[in-house]
């Protein structure tokens, strides 16, 4: 979508990046920070309730004790701590873009609007100074990789940002193996917070362990300094569970994949339309359940993220 409806006499050198006054006023006296990814609000839940979440997750990130900074992309600007109405616009935007580290340059350019994923987020969040990010589910290798070679770009962006990123895992539509292989590789520290287990998104187990566990926000902003002491560049995965009681049940999660697996199979869908193929039958054999754990995800997500911000700025 083009943004129209704004003058853009400005040169694209001063509408590329935004970092809100708050935001700016919050990093400059040390107080704690959270950065919020928007494609939850652009492409992750329906209308209205996308942006009734994102309000709710922006004031229970206050509530904490830490300033939101949702970002996003409007008219090509990226925005670190969207408004109000920049959130509410972004959220009733029609054909907002998914756009990645890589897209935010043509979109200066062309003045898309947009939700930012993972890689872009992080982006954005570490060239502000923000040092914690919140989100859903990290993206990571796809099933059938070997032959497609189609890996999120999250992967590689967490590998050269220095950031907390908390995250309940991966969606386990994806090849969660092959995932935990790559951020390995790529020198990705995975932390399980307070548990052993990778976790699956909408399950609380993936059934692939973590092999480093952390109990505290705490000991959690302890790990992050030590990093940056010891010269290490990547980005500190904290793999927070959704809660047991509000994970989709297991045996119904199996099933669900395993007909979402045999549906993707039968249509011979792949490439980049193949998880959202996926992610759409889960959602329709749940019955929107999986919507509900989406937001759990994320409210959870918000508050370890928030917290770690404040043990940070401590």
């Amino acid at each position: 979508m083009r943004g129209s409806d704004r003058p853009r006499s400005r040169s694209l050198l001063s509408i590329a990046m935004r970092i809100a006054d708050e935001v700016s006023r919050a990093l400059a006296a040390g107080r704690p920070v959270l950065a919020c990814e928007s494609t939850i609000v652009t492409h992750g839940l329906p209308r209205p309730r996308n942006l009734q979440v994102a309000r709710e997750a922006e004031a229970l990130v206050r509530s904490l004790g830490a300033v939101p900074a949702t970002i996003g992309v409007l008219d090509g600007e990226a925005v670190v701590g969207l408004s109000g109405a920049e959130l509410e616009r972004l959220a009733s935007a029609t054909g907002a873009a998914k756009l990645s580290a890589r897209d935010l340059p043509v979109a200066a350019a062309t003045g898309l609007c947009g939700g930012t994923t993972v890689a872009a987020t992080a982006h954005l969040a570490h060239r502000a100074g923000i040092r914690v990010f919140a989100t859903g589910g990290l993206g990571g290798v796809h099933r059938g990789a070997s032959a497609t070679f189609d890996e999120s770009a999250d992967l590689p962006a967490l590998a050269r940002l220095p950031i907390v990123v908390v995250s309940a895992g991966v969606k386990s539509v994806l090849d969660i193996p092959a995932t935990l292989e790559r951020l390995e590789t790529l020198g990705i520290p995975v932390a399980g917070y307070r548990t052993d287990a990778f976790p699956g998104f909408y399950v609380a187990d993936s059934g692939h362990p973590v092999t480093q566990r952390v109990e505290s926000p705490e000991q959690v902003a302890t790990a992050w300094r030590a990093a940056r002491e010891l010269g290490l560049d990547a980005a500190l995965l904290v793999a927070n569970p959704v809660p047991v009681e509000h994970q989709l049940p297991p045996a119904e999660h199996d099933a669900a994949l395993a007909d979402a697996l045999a549906a993707l199979d039968a249509t011979g869908i792949t490439g980049q339309d193949a998880t959202p193929f996926l992610l759409q039958r889960v959602r329709d054999a749940t019955g929107d359940r999986s919507l509900e754990v989406n937001v759990a995800v994320y409210r959870n997500n918000m508050t370890l993220g928030a917290r770690i911000a404040a043990a940070l700025a401590g």
